[in-house]
């Protein structure tokens, strides 16, 4: 008797390659038909998992939106960990870095990406920013001082998503092409500044 097993025909099993393979779902339902036009349940089917799957490993459709344009093996909870664990001394200049790190990739083609995907409607951005302040902008405010934490935690975000439009869709030089680190020095102290001051 042949003790050699078939695999079942069916939905992939749950783990990490499942996530994987809903990260790659994603990326091309939401370049294919936007934020608006994308439904879990496309991407599960992409994916071949159970809509219950991508559930599973994502919260919601603006989270897993996020995952999806963001280069691969960037997290945003490990991201904001990194950038916050060290204080507030220089957590401007730290948040700014790691923003262009993540988002100056491929020429900026990512952060194209996610922008052209989240305005064709109302949704998107609202769904995006419920999970950012949830994710990053609390995590950040919970390291700092006072009552207008999220005030000020929201101005960092303001300033910095200002600079990486100014970069990577409007190209305006010479900020398009000035070295991040020159970015960082300049822009840095501003941000650190909304954080402390």
């Amino acid at each position: 008797m042949d003790e050699t097993r078939t695999r079942a025909r069916g939905r992939r099993p749950a783990g990490e390659g499942t996530r994987g393979a809903i990260l790659a779902a994603a990326r091309t339902e939401f370049a294919a038909r936007g934020y608006a036009g994308t439904s879990v349940r496309a991407i599960a089917r992409r994916a071949d998992v159970d809509p219950g799957s991508v559930r599973h490993w994502f919260t919601d459709k603006g989270e897993l939106f996020v995952a999806s344009v963001l280069p691969q093996g960037v997290e945003p909870a490990v991201f904001v960990e990194r950038v916050v664990t060290p204080g507030v001394d220089g957590l401007g200049e730290r948040l700014l870095a790691a923003a262009l790190r993540v988002w100056d990739q491929d020429g900026g083609a990512p952060f194209r990406a996610a922008f052209s995907g989240l305005t064709a409607d109302d949704a998107g951005p609202r769904d995006v920013a419920g999970f950012l302040s949830r994710e990053v902008f609390a995590r950040v405010a919970g390291a700092l001082d006072g009552p207008d934490a999220a005030l000020r935690v929201s101005l960092v975000a303001s300033q910095t998503v200002g600079v990486l439009v100014a970069r990577h869709l409007l190209r305006v030089e010479p900020l398009a092409s000035l070295p991040a680190a020159d970015v960082v020095a300049l822009v840095g102290p501003t941000l650190q500044r909304y954080l402390t001051d």
